[in-house]
């Protein structure tokens, strides 16, 4: 007998092929319906805890407006000494990203330049 004689038919191999497909093709849309019932419900329990977003104008602010409010979760005013405020923006985002903090939960009081003399 040759590696490839076999006893079953063209017909039966063929029937065989399409029914192992239709499985495959059957499991795949069940996981599919699956993960979209999972991300259904995962989608209503984060919308019920996501604050609601901000809206941003792109019109300036008047000008007789009372003295702008520090931003929820700023901490205040910063005091530069010799220093630009790039340089110090700068400073801020390295000491936030190393100590692995959002920057609105740091507080900078005042920035001095240090120099050797």
């Amino acid at each position: 007998m040759h590696l490839f004689q076999s006893n079953v038919s063209m017909g039966e191999a063929l029937g065989y092929s399409v029914l192992g497909m239709a499985i495959v093709f059957a499991v795949l849309i069940v996981l599919m319906l699956v993960v979209k019932m999972m991300e259904t419900f995962t989608a209503k329990g984060q919308n019920a805890e996501a604050p609601a977003p901000v809206s941003v104008s792109a019109a300036p602010a008047p000008a007789e407006t009372a003295p702008a409010k520090p931003a929820p979760g700023t901490a205040g005013q910063l005091k530069l000494y010799n220093v630009e405020e790039q340089d110090a923006a700068m400073l801020m985002a390295i000491v936030a990203d190393s100590l692995g903090k959002p920057l609105n939960e740091l507080r900078f009081i005042s920035i001095r330049e240090v120099t050797d003399q």
